[in-house]
């Protein structure tokens, strides 16, 4: 699957990466607004939704040269598991290395720095080797964890990622539980996961997006989760689903939009439907059962022509970067149900 020229790829594979500022010289062009009124595809083209997701990445840290959840974070977590050109995710893995080296300097707010530990441990996975990297990322996380187990997250309103302490929690236990070589094990990530666990059991999933966080979790660590929880949690989002197949964002929080105006509870979108069908897959869902072939049928549907699945932000009508991360749980969603094709 080639998606770009062999002039580029011939550039991005050998430019040799000494700083941030180099590395973001290797962008592709970046991808068009992230638009509602994008049309649909006409057919879903996996190659474009990896295009699209490169883009993304590549020109967010050219032109912000720092790691986010919604967009570059969660790509390196899925972006090794996609069968494209490599390019593009060398790239990506180039500048979260010096992003860390970095931080010799000047640290990032905690939720950067889980963010980076758990994105870098993710692909770490698909390769089969915990990197240096990855384990000093991890180091600083488990400096400023906080005796309940939790970091000092950012609570901007921005759902679903930066609302809350318990969607840093999640992503931790899931990323270090997922690090190569029985990284969970080692002295720091064993009482960091201890610390972990001893916050979720005092402090139970709430919202929507909490406990498909919890099902997620549940798919890696499933003695943090007990059967009875695992099944109502699915049997809400399960009630959650729309009559066209999908699921909506905002209906998966309890987030206010800066405005004051109406959350999009009644239509269905990129990070809702692939996020959701990808958490049910993780907890034992059949990829057969009628909601998730419902929810596949939905994202195969409601590509847009640049290959992203469009979701609408829950905090602020505009750049909706959300659909960046709703394209990359899209593909997620897919590739469980063995439909990345």
């Amino acid at each position: 699957m080639n998606l770009y020229s062999p002039a580029l790829l011939t550039a991005l594979l050998v430019a040799p990466v000494f700083s941030i500022a180099e590395t973001q010289e290797t962008s592709l062009e970046a991808p068009g607004p992230n638009s509602p009124d994008e049309p649909l595809a006409r057919q879903m083209s996996v190659a474009k939704a990896v295009d699209f997701i490169d883009r993304a990445s590549l020109h967010w840290q050219r032109s912000r040269e720092c790691v986010t959840c919604h967009t570059n974070g969660a790509y390196l977590m899925a972006r090794g598991q996609l069968q494209a050109d490599t390019a593009p995710h060398i790239s990506v893995r180039k500048f979260f290395e010096q992003y860390v080296d970095g931080w010799a300097k000047k640290k990032p707010e905690p939720q950067g720095i889980v963010v980076t530990a758990a994105a870098l441990a993710m692909d770490d996975a698909t390769s089969g080797k915990l990197t240096d990297t990855t384990r000093a990322a991890f180091d600083e996380a488990w400096k400023i964890q906080r005796a309940d187990g939790s970091w000092d997250w950012l609570k901007c309103g921005w759902g679903p990622f930066e609302s809350d302490d318990h969607y840093g929690v999640t992503l931790a236990a899931i990323a270090a539980s997922k690090a190569p070589g029985n990284y969970a094990q080692t002295g720091q990530a064993a009482a960091g996961l201890a610390k972990l666990r001893s916050y979720l059991e005092n402090h139970p999933a709430e919202l929507p997006h909490q406990k498909a966080m919890m099902l997620w979790l549940e798919g890696v660590l499933p003695k943090w989760v007990n059967h009875d929880d695992r099944q109502r949690w699915q049997e809400e989002l399960l009630g959650l689903q729309l009559p066209d197949g999908g699921w909506a964002t905002a209906g998966l929080g309890d987030w206010k939009r800066n405005d004051g105006s109406a959350q999009t509870l009644n239509k269905a979108d990129g990070y809702g439907t692939g996020f959701v069908v990808f958490a049910l897959r993780k907890s034992g869902l059949p990829s057969s059962h009628s909601a998730i072939r419902r929810g596949i049928n939905w994202l195969k549907t409601h590509q847009r022509e640049s290959g992203r699945w469009f979701t609408r932000s829950p905090y602020k009508d505009g750049r909706h970067y959300i659909s960046h991360a709703g394209t990359v749980f899209a593909l997620l969603a897919l590739a469980e149900c063995g439909e990345l094709k």
